[in-house]
């Protein structure tokens, strides 16, 4: 038997007569839609499983987001001195720039 590696999304149906629940499911799919797999061919599952765990890395440990006043999930503390490195993520679909 096959054995496959979890990303960590379970599914849980919404209650019923609660259009508020499906709101955040259907804007979790659209952004990754929108900010990642509109953007890549998938060849596989395991291609899409990587695909899918690399974007939820950066989307919680890079990306900013305006509702936690422009810092990321994970927070971390601001780089001040020293060159700016630019890393691609995902293939060069995003970029993260850091110090060194």
């Amino acid at each position: 038997m096959r054995r496959v590696r979890s990303i960590g999304i379970r599914d849980r149906p919404t209650s019923p007569r609660s259009p508020w629940q499906n709101a955040y499911a259907e804007r979790l799919i659209g952004s990754i839609r929108r900010e990642c797999l509109d953007h890549i061919v998938v060849f596989g599952e395991r291609h899409l499983r990587h695909v899918l765990l690399s974007s939820m890395s950066y989307y919680n440990g890079t990306r900013t987001h305006l509702s936690l006043n422009k810092d990321a999930p994970k927070s971390r503390a601001a780089e001040t001195a020293g060159r700016i490195l630019c890393l691609p993520i995902l293939g060069g679909l995003h970029h993260q720039y850091a110090r060194i």
